[in-house]
């Protein structure tokens, strides 16, 4: 079977709000798709944080959409979809806090839990299989997806790098909000989203980055994941 990229919704119009946005990875994935056209609302504990680090994208090369800023309830009451970026201690406390708010909008959980020691990166366990398991076992009312686990926070965040080669596994039960998870990734030059199987897959996805941070420990590069023959 063939790409299904074709089939994917447009999504122009949609307003993704980011938890954690102030982060390495929140904030590249906004200054992507701010590059991309789509009206980003960076969230943050520190609403003042949130909003500096939204001018500071703003006045990135290549942003043709301004991005918005404030706290992490701001973020969530202005996002049609909500991207949880937040470091993988606060994750559940900040779910919990915003659960009620985040109710019917589609949640797209990128945090990764990572243990570092002197042999390198591994997975951390998490009590409900996966960090995106955990997000849907809080966000019972949401639309729970996993995905933007393998992107590269260096590559994202470098304007000097106009495509990001990459497939984007995204993960869920809801079909409709999966493509519509595809469709964000497929807006970012170079990208592809794949649609990789239910909530129950996200473990081992999750895990695999641990993977390619020895890959690009050990290369000195930034590795991502290419689904072949697809």
């Amino acid at each position: 079977m063939a790409s299904d990229s074709h089939s994917l919704p447009d999504i122009s119009a949609l307003t993704v709000g980011i938890l954690g946005g102030t982060g390495d990875q929140g904030r590249g994935l906004a200054y992507r798709l701010a590059v991309a056209g789509q009206q980003v609302v960076i969230g943050s504990r520190d609403a003042a944080r949130g909003r500096q680090v939204a001018a500071d994208l703003s006045g990135m090369p290549g942003v043709t959409t301004p991005v918005d800023g404030g706290d992490n309830q701001e973020a969530t009451r202005r996002g049609d979809v909500v991207i949880v970026a937040t470091p993988w201690e606060g994750h559940a406390a900040t779910l919990t806090e915003l659960g009620e708010h985040l109710a019917g909008k589609i949640v797209v959980d990128c945090v990764n839990a990572l243990g570092f020691d002197k042999r390198g990166p591994y997975p951390l366990p998490v009590p409900e299989g996966s960090v995106t398991e955990q997000a849907a076992a809080l966000l019972p009312d949401s639309r729970v997806c996993g995905a933007f686990h393998h992107v590269s926070a260096v590559l994202l965040t470098d304007p000097e790098v106009a495509e990001i080669e990459l497939d984007v596994l995204v993960l869920g039960e809801d079909r409709d909000a999966v493509a519509v998870v595809q469709a964000l990734a497929g807006r970012i030059p170079g990208m592809r989203g794949v649609h990789a199987g239910r909530l129950r897959n996200a473990g081992q996805v999750e895990a695999l980055t641990a993977n390619l941070i020895a890959i690009n420990r050990r290369y000195r590069t930034h590795s991502g994941i290419r689904v072949t023959h697809l």
